[in-house]
This record gives structure tokens, sequence and C-alpha cells, in this order.
């Protein structure tokens, strides 16, 4: 395994948060107002890489939607994908283009094992250099399947939406400045991107009942 730390637990949760809460005081009150930072740690391979893949740029409903019917056809794994014809996937949900990234997967044929043990340099590296994974989704990777403790997707319009409101900014920041700003946050970059998740999520919900 590799050696940087990961988050493993709702006691890792705690340990950032109040970090977090120390070094920032905007962080302290987006704790005080969000009721739940989920640790929501998955699996790790190729189905969740693919899943991550289908949910690129859709609504969490329709991407949920569109996994069910693909779980249901059996096409969540490498064997299947590469037995279908392009009609049996697209039956099940995948557009065009993901039945490209699909392939794309499967022919990168990944050791998810000995990836474990990569930095998360070498993982984004690995990850990115397969049509249809960029930034954004290797680093998801890293945080929810891997557990990694100091990474900050910055291209996430959620966290970008979230830290814009927390933190008074004028504009939305940008990808590039978000990830300036992040640095400050290490080593506990994975739980402030829980944690602003969290509350974006929160302050959404309170808009909606205004």
């Amino acid at each position: 395994m590799s050696e940087e730390p990961v988050v493993q637990s709702e006691a890792c949760i705690q340990e950032g948060l109040v970090w977090l809460a120390q070094k920032e005081p905007r962080f302290k009150h987006a704790i005080q107002i969000t009721a739940d930072i989920p640790l929501r740690l998955r699996d790790d391979g190729f189905k969740q890489l693919l899943n991550a893949i289908i949910s690129q740029q859709l609504s969490v409903s329709s991407a949920n939607s569109i996994w069910r019917r693909i779980e249901c056809a059996k096409l969540d794994n490498p064997e299947a994908i590469t037995a279908a014809c392009d009609e049996d996937l697209r039956k099940a949900g995948f557009s065009r283009q993901k039945i490209l990234y699909a392939r794309s997967l499967v022919e990168a044929n990944i050791d998810y094992i000995s990836l474990r043990a990569k930095d998360a340099n070498s993982i984004i590296s690995t990850l990115t250099r397969i049509k249809g994974i960029g930034q954004w989704t290797a680093e998801i990777y890293l945080i929810f399947s891997l557990g990694r403790q100091d990474i900050f997707a910055s291209g996430d319009l959620a966290l970008q939406e979230a830290t814009f409101t927390l933190f008074g900014l004028p504009v939305r920041p940008t990808q590039k400045e978000l990830r300036i700003l992040s640095e400050s946050w290490s080593p506990w970059r994975s739980v402030a991107a829980r944690l602003l998740w969290a509350y974006y999520k929160t302050i959404k919900s309170k808009e909606e009942i205004r």
C-alpha cells in the first residue's frame, strides 16, 4: 500500500475537521451549519471507474438510473463489455462517446491491486492516459475509492460554488484558483472537499425551502 495517509473512518473525518476549523474560521462556520459529513468510501477497481465515466456530465438521478440499467444488463465488467456489441451497450444506456470510453478502460487493463501502492501523482498520471478519464475523475477515485487524505478535486463545480459562497469571494473561483487556495488546507484536503460538498448540499436545501 502507498505510504500516503488515508481517510478510512469517521474518526479520521473528525480529526480532519478539527484541524480545518483551527486553520480556517470559515470552515468552523460550515461545520456548525452542516449536519452530516459522510465518509462515502467505495470499493476500488474497474467497476468504480466505469461508474465515474458513466456519471460524467449527468445529474445524480440520471447517472444512478443509467447505472442501474447497466448493472441489470450485467455490463459492468471488462469481460461483458468486450463481448457486447455497441448496440447492446447503447440499449443499456451507454452514449456513443461513453462506449468508446468504456472500451478504452477495458483496453488499459489496469492492475488495480498494484495501483493502490502508487503515490497520488502516479495514479493520476496512469488514469488520465485513458480516454474519457480526466483530472476530476482521477481525483474522485483517489478520494472515495482509495481514501487518500490530501486530494482536492478543484475542477468540481459544487466545490467551486461552495467555496465561492463560504469564503464570500467576488466571483466563483476557477479550477486553477481553487487548487491554489486549497493548498493551505493540506494535509486534510480530502476532508475539506467532503465538508464543502456537504455545505453545498446544505445551502442548496435552504434555498429550496425559501
